[in-house]
């Protein structure tokens, strides 16, 4: 449902009310470039539109984006809990300016246990779950991973070798060596046997560590008896990897629930740090930090309602989740959750006893997070201030992105750009564009920035919810100046942010960068100072990620070989080829009668090289 474009705020929305349904649904509003301002959900559409319409009752934060609304959308949907999902999906996908915003989301890792090959490999994994095999999880990060494989190879010892490392072996590896694999590759253990040590693993991390320890102190008594020392022996060891296992969980294990997320908020200084703690089979499995976007008029509680709805879009969701505050929607979350997930989820804020005890671990957590992050944006907030006062800015940059781009001689040219802003490097936001224009020529930087800023800016332009930079920062003079304000121009975007090229000063000096502006004169900044120095990191970041990226192309580039996928062509003719012309691009651009000169290149094969390469 789209409105007419000449009316816009309060009018626009209570022309909007005029045809809502009194039903549960989604609604979006719009500014004047097709931004999404807000995201919200309603059990009765009308009534929650309507309160919109009684502008001066609400605060100026509120007015301000009600004034901005200039298109509305709406989704009318089956119940509440439907609205609920959809509304947490948007606003993770949309990222509003209005919302409370979960920022720093991530997918989680977890422990693979491989069930494609006869003997099943243990190993890391984040992503899609295409494997065949047992996934363990959520872990909150790869070092609480990390030392979870550690003690199944300590205690089981199961391989984590790649299936083709394990055919090609001849004789045990060093692992088994150290007591940390079985070796089955070589027949150190039997298939039975080492299926064995498959299922005591998935009990360990089942939760059945108890009735696993029982057995294993059984097996231990019976080989002694036996007489089979080595096996008792081994077994001891195996028991004393597990017993360590309490220091594994790094604090309390708890004793009263196996599986549950623990999360406890605080909020202070305008911020809001939210720590969520992963307990799975009675294990404490790591815990998260979480700093959700909010403005400082937000009520904590709300802040942690929409953080709960957010954070589960896209994960497991345990049958028990403890938090430090009530939550007015427990009900309606609970019902969403449980309809997500496919069971029964309890959402609840215990009083006392252990789960109360965790969940103030997790608030002192998050405490203590929030102090440390508060110290160091603080130093950050002083330099966006100067960053706005030397480039004449309205106001501190949110976004700063940097932009570089790195070749040798024209070849695997790439361009890059980094992100930066309150909270520092935001490195998930990096990106880098391979060169694809054929009519760039090879080393044209000037041709190579305009197509970066072509394809980022378009994007922008067509994607909702996008956040544009507030600053563009270009490594280079007027020239690379010049090129990215014509296209910027060219795409109607050039208002829409601030342009500075950072040129390198005089025989490459830092310290002496000269700075370049449209409609303003070039200068430079007083040196040793805090604005330069940190204009210059931006720049040095932005040039390691995009010389790193190139590197890597490079380096997979040299790897492979043009010859390599022509039918016919083995070591011998490829070294021959090489030899007569020198690179493979001289075979390229051979014809075929220079191909058929090269010894042990016949007629045919040189004519399906010519073809292979000139189809």
């Amino acid at each position: 449902m789209e409105s007419d474009a000449k009316i816009y705020g309060p009018t626009l929305i209570a022309d909007e009310v005029s045809r809502l349904p009194g039903k549960p649904g989604v609604y979006r509003m719009y500014d004047e470039h097709e931004q999404v301002l807000y995201v919200g959900k309603a059990k009765n559409l009308k009534k929650r539109v309507t309160a919109y319409t009684s502008y001066k009752r609400h605060p100026v934060r509120l007015q301000r984006m009600i004034r901005a609304t200039h298109r509305m959308e709406f989704v009318i949907t089956e119940s509440e809990t439907e609205a609920l999902l959809l509304e947490a999906s948007l606003i993770k996908k949309l990222k509003p300016r209005y919302n409370i915003l979960l920022r720093d989301d991530k997918s989680f890792p977890y422990i693979l246990v491989r069930k494609d090959h006869p003997a099943a490999q243990i190993t890391k994994h984040r992503g899609a779950r295409k494997i065949k095999g047992s996934y363990y999880g959520p872990f909150a990060s790869a070092h609480a991973v990390n030392r979870t494989l550690d003690t199944l190879q300590r205690t089981f010892r199961l391989r984590n070798c790649s299936d083709s490392i394990f055919d090609a072996r001849t004789r045990p590896c060093m692992l088994h060596q150290i007591k940390r694999c079985a070796a089955p590759c070589t027949g150190e253990i039997s298939q039975e046997d080492y299926d064995g040590l498959i299922n005591d693993a998935e009990d360990f991390l089942n939760g059945k560590s108890s009735e696993l320890r029982t057995r294993l102190q059984d097996q231990m008594k019976t080989a002694s008896k036996e007489l089979r020392f080595e096996k008792a022996a081994e077994i001891r060891d195996r028991l004393h990897a597990l017993s360590q296992v309490g220091g594994l969980s790094g604090g309390i294990t708890p004793l009263t629930f196996k599986e549950g997320d623990v999360i406890g908020m605080f909020s202070g200084g305008g911020q809001t740090c939210i720590q969520v703690f992963f307990y799975r089979a009675g294990q404490n499995w790591g815990n998260s930090a979480y700093y959700p976007r909010h403005s400082k008029d937000d009520d904590p509680v709300d802040v942690l309602d929409a953080f709960i709805a957010q954070f589960y879009t896209n994960k497991p969701i345990p049958k028990q989740i403890f938090v430090s505050h009530r939550l007015p929607s427990k009900s309606l979350l609970e019902t969403a959750l449980g309809e997500r997930s496919g069971r029964k989820i309890t959402v609840r804020a215990p009083q006392k006893g252990e789960k109360k005890d965790l969940v103030n671990r997790a608030i002192k957590n998050a405490e203590a997070a929030l102090g440390r992050r508060l110290a160091e944006s603080a130093s950050q907030t002083k330099l966006l201030a100067a960053i706005a006062d030397t480039f004449d800015l309205e106001a501190p940059p949110e976004r700063i992105e940097v932009y570089d781009n790195s070749h040798i001689q024209g070849t695997n040219a790439i361009g890059a750009f980094i992100v930066a802003g309150p909270d520092g490097f935001n490195k998930k936001e990096y990106r880098t564009f391979n060169i694809k224009d054929a009519s760039t020529q090879p080393g044209d930087d000037y041709a190579m920035m305009r197509e970066v800023m072509r394809r980022r800016f378009s994007r922008l332009i067509k994607e909702d919810g996008c956040i544009w930079p507030d600053l563009v920062l270009v490594d280079g003079g007027k020239g690379q100046l010049s090129a990215v304000t014509e296209t910027l121009e060219d795409l109607g975007a050039l208002d829409r942010t601030t342009l500075v090229a950072i040129a390198k000063g005089p025989d490459r000096n830092a310290g002496r960068e000269v700075f370049h502006m449209n409609d303003r004169a070039e200068f430079t900044l007083p040196p040793r100072t805090p604005v330069l120095y940190y204009l210059q990191r931006l720049r040095d970041e932005a040039h390691r990620f995009a010389i790193g990226t190139h590197r890597a192309r490079r380096k997979k580039q040299m790897k492979s070989n043009p010859l390599d996928g022509i039918s016919g062509i083995g070591p011998g003719r490829k070294k021959a080829l090489l030899a007569h012309f020198g690179s493979a691009k001289a075979v390229q651009n051979a014809s075929r009668d220079e191909l058929e000169r090269v010894e042990g290149v016949s007629a045919k094969l040189a004519g399906t090289i010519y073809e292979y390469f000139h189809e």
